[in-house]
């Protein structure tokens, strides 16, 4: 996994790339938590984004719990028809804004 971030003002865009899974999940979380502060706009880029695990989707959930809490929001875009349906058979396309 590979993970590209961008910031501009309170607006941040993470580029992921590869698989999120119980091997990367731990370190695209520990890398979010170093730079969501300040942010109220999260934009998570799942264009290069071949697979996600469940606990890629808790990282996932918990980015978003992190942006209400602070009255901010976040963005799932360009996601495939592969990590859709995880998202569609999990429930989770109903908790996220995805695009």
């Amino acid at each position: 996994m590979k993970v590209i971030f961008n910031r501009q003002d309170s607006t941040l865009t993470v580029v992921i790339s590869g698989n999120i899974d119980t091997v990367t999940a731990p370190e695209l979380d520990s890398q979010l938590q170093e730079n969501l502060t300040g942010i109220k706009d999260l934009i998570l880029d799942f264009t290069a984004v071949d697979y996600i695990s469940s606990a890629g989707l808790r990282v996932v959930l918990m980015a978003n719990q992190q942006m209400e809490d602070v009255d901010g929001n976040m963005t799932v875009e360009n996601v495939n028809e592969d990590v859709r349906d995880v998202f569609e058979m999990t429930g989770f396309d109903s908790l996220l804004n995805l695009k």
